[in-house]
Order: C-alpha cells, then sequence, then structure tokens
C-alpha cells in the first residue's frame, strides 16, 4: 500500500492512516524503521509527544493531547476525578495532572510518561466499572467516567481532592440542562457515597 516514495513520504502517510499520532511499536509493525522514525523526529517531521508516543508536526492540533496522550498510554484505563470533572465543565479548578482509574484487580504498570503529569487511582468492581463513556477527541476514542459516575467519585474521594471541589462539581451539575437526579443516586450508592452526598443535595434541590 505504501510502496512508493521515499521512506519518509511513506512513513508520513502510514502516519496519516492512523489521524497523525501512533505508538512506536505500531510504528515498527507498519514497516517503518526506527531509524527512519528517528530521523523525522531529528528533522523536524515529528513531535516526540511523550516516551513511546509520536506524532506529525503538520497536523491540526489535538483538542485535548494531554487526554489523547494518556488514553494511548493506558487505553485500559478511565479519566476519572479532576480531569472528568474538567472535561464534562464541572469544575472550576485546573488540573495539573490526568487523573485516571485502572482496576485493581489488573496488574498494570504504569508506563512512563514524561508529560502530562499522572496520578492513577485504583477502582474496583462496579465502582470501575459502571459509567464509563467513550468520547472520541480529534477522532481517537478517550474513555471518561460520565458526569454522574464522576460526581459520586469525587464525593467518594473528597477528604484527598477536597469537599469543596464535590460541592461545587454538584452545584455545577444541578444548574446545568443536563441532569438526571435517579442517575446521580445511583452512582452513589455504587460508590457507597449515598449518606456523603444527599445532604448536600438535597439542601441545593
Amino acid at each position: 500500500m505504501h510502496k512508493q516514495g521515499s521512506p519518509f513520504e511513506r512513513a508520513t502517510e502510514v502516519f496519516r492512516d492512523h489521524g497523525g499520532v501512533m505508538r512506536t511499536g505500531q510504528v515498527l509493525k507498519s514497516g517503518v524503521t526506527i531509524d527512519t522514525l528517528y530521523r523525522m523526529v531529528d528533522q523536524g517531521v515529528l513531535e516526540r509527544l511523550t516516551r513511546g508516543l509520536y506524532a506529525l508536526t503538520d497536523m491540526p492540533p489535538i483538542g485535548n493531547p494531554d487526554f489523547v496522550t494518556v488514553a494511548m498510554r493506558i487505553p485500559h484505563g478511565v479519566i476519572c476525578l479532576i480531569s472528568a470533572l474538567s472535561f464534562h465543565g464541572l469544575t472550576t479548578k485546573i488540573p495539573h495532572e490526568v487523573t485516571i482509574a485502572v482496576d485493581r484487580k489488573v496488574t498494570i504498570r504504569q508506563p512512563k510518561i514524561d508529560y502530562p503529569p499522572v496520578r492513577l487511582f485504583a477502582f474496583s468492581g462496579k465502582a470501575f466499572q459502571a459509567g464509563i463513556e467513550s468520547h472520541e477527541i480529534d477522532e481517537f476514542p478517550v474513555r471518561i467516567y460520565s458526569r454522574e459516575k464522576s460526581i459520586a467519585d469525587i464525593f467518594k474521594y473528597r477528604n484527598k481532592i477536597g469537599l469543596d471541589v464535590a460541592r461545587e462539581a454538584l452545584r455545577l451539575y444541578l444548574e446545568s440542562k443536563q441532569t438526571s437526579i435517579d442517575s446521580l443516586i445511583e452512582f452513589a450508592r455504587i460508590c457507597r457515597v449515598e449518606t456523603a452526598i444527599m445532604p448536600y443535595l438535597e439542601a441545593l434541590l
């Protein structure tokens, strides 16, 4: 399929076929040599986003490169807590790291990611599996917890992240036009924080 043109041209076409961003393993499996990959970086054709992840420099900027980078490096994880709230517009707090949940029962060695900073949280059972949505960010599928699940999670981790963040997320959620109190309560039960959320929910309703 990519038999004509120089090695750079063939490699560039491969990258474009993959949306402009590829992992080293994908690049090598596609027939591009490691030497060509490194020379493309040296000559500014490719940009090294993080360890083992490269992007064409002339591609349009990714809408949320932090989420895309982490999703590609930790494909079985789910964007959660502050990062998920930020995605859904449910916090005024500016995330300084990407918070991502992984299954506690699955042994996952966190890959080395030079950028962005990543903070892993181990979830288990339904608390990990429930509420996962797939959002296309510039053609990349990124797993992110739903609005209601993210609020339940932030109340569960309120002692680590801050009760003020949890209360603000709940207030912003109720002020929005996309609410499902039944769904919110269901996720609160799954995360075992129903008694923690209810007083604030009743006060705001």
